[in-house]
């Protein structure tokens, strides 16, 4: 009798788990009433008796425990979702059970928030959270006019079924109200421990210039399902700190002595010839939008990686307003100087010459625009302006 009420005891209390965040460390404590079996087969009734069951737990301190987190470290929507994913794979192994992995994903951040819904078919689980954004390469739903994107999609690859087949679950959560952001205003500090060095090298003026990148291939696992996102959002995406202080600090010394035009096309050349090309087809097999600090990372790199990059750049050490152009097969940078150089492009009345950081058939200089593309029609789908 003794030793049963010794082992109900233990029963009740929290499990403490301890895992690592990129350079932070998570400490989180789950009730015994939250963990939830999940062996029903996958139907709405099931899912709905889930939250029931859910709702009614001590779930709460371990929200709100995630919750400080995110506000003490100053995480992006995006980042935090990364968090939730490792919380519920320490809850639910996705290996063990994806579909009970899944509903913990979804219950947590419906309760940290964010209106995340549900829909089941094919015997599948299929998790949507409302966006507003423009996202242009996963699935999405309507309800009542709000747009709903697909978080979980990837995970069944070639099995996703894009028509009709997933019937949205029915449930109410009262906290679950707020729309969730793709933007990236700000990076986690990754582990100092994995950043190794990359020698990238480029000629310029006669001149061979070397630099020692430090670069971490968590970059890679954080934006490993990050869609495709607009080109603000994306172009916007800051560097980590280490990349930056190896990098940035180094280009400014190269540029001392040079004006402000002189500076930009030695950036416009480092972003063109540093790096090897392939479109993205070869490279990944399908589109796929790098950040600045993945074109450094990745060995090969296209026309939208590219203006990623010079865009940061640009904007980091001079800060001048640019436009981009959307041609039907290329995507590039125009740059507003004090006076316009070659044949200037006029947006919004004023006049913005072109940067190619992409390498050409032709050698282009700053103003000019490779043969092919001057008869081609374009869209300015990003327009940058200065603080």
């Amino acid at each position: 009798m003794l030793i049963w009420l010794t082992c109900a005891s233990q029963q009740l209390w929290a499990q403490h788990h301890d895992f690592d965040f990129y350079d932070g460390k998570v400490s989180i404590d789950v009730p015994p009433t939250f963990n939830i079996p999940f062996k029903d087969s996958l139907t709405i009734a099931h899912v709905q008796k889930f939250y029931q069951i859910a709702d009614q737990t001590d779930y709460i301190q371990l929200v709100n425990s995630l919750l400080e987190y995110k506000d003490e470290h100053h995480l992006n929507d995006w980042v935090y979702y990364q968090l939730i994913r490792r919380t519920a794979q320490q809850i639910a192994p996705k290996a063990e059970n994806y579909t009970r992995y899944t509903l913990y994903k979804w219950f947590l951040m419906c309760k940290s928030g964010y209106d995340a819904r549900l829909a089941v078919g094919n015997n599948q689980i299929i998790f949507f959270i409302q966006n507003k954004e423009d996202i242009s390469d996963i699935p999405f739903f309507e309800i009542d006019g709000k747009k709903y994107t697909c978080l979980n999609f990837h995970d069944y690859g070639k099995l996703f079924q894009r028509t009709d087949i997933y019937i949205p679950v029915k449930i109410k959560v009262p906290e679950a109200i707020d729309d969730f952001s793709y933007k990236i205003t700000k990076l986690p500090d990754f582990v100092p421990t994995n950043y190794k060095e990359k020698q990238i090298e480029f000629n310029y003026g006669h001149k061979a210039y070397h630099f020692n990148v430090k670069l971490n291939e968590d970059i890679s696992d954080l934006f490993k399902n990050y869609p495709g996102v607009d080109f603000e959002t994306y172009f916007n995406i800051p560097l980590s700190k280490e990349t930056y202080q190896s990098l940035i600090p180094a280009l400014k010394e190269n540029l001392k002595g040079k004006n402000q035009q002189e500076g930009v096309d030695y950036l416009m050349r480092f972003t063109r010839y540093a790096f090897l090309y392939e479109n993205d087809e070869e490279n990944f097999g399908s589109e796929k939008r790098l950040s600045a600090e993945q074109t450094l990372l990745n060995k090969y790199s296209d026309c939208d990686d590219r203006v990623a990059l010079f865009f940061y750049l640009v904007k980091e050490i001079y800060n001048l307003p640019m436009i981009t152009l959307l041609y039907p097969t290329h995507v590039t940078m125009a740059v507003q100087f004090e006076h316009p150089i070659g044949d200037a492009i006029l947006y919004n009345g004023k006049y913005y010459s072109v940067c190619e950081p992409t390498p050409q058939a032709q050698t282009l200089d700053i103003g000019q625009l490779s043969e092919e593309l001057k008869n081609q029609s374009y869209q300015i789908v990003y327009y940058y302006e200065p603080r």
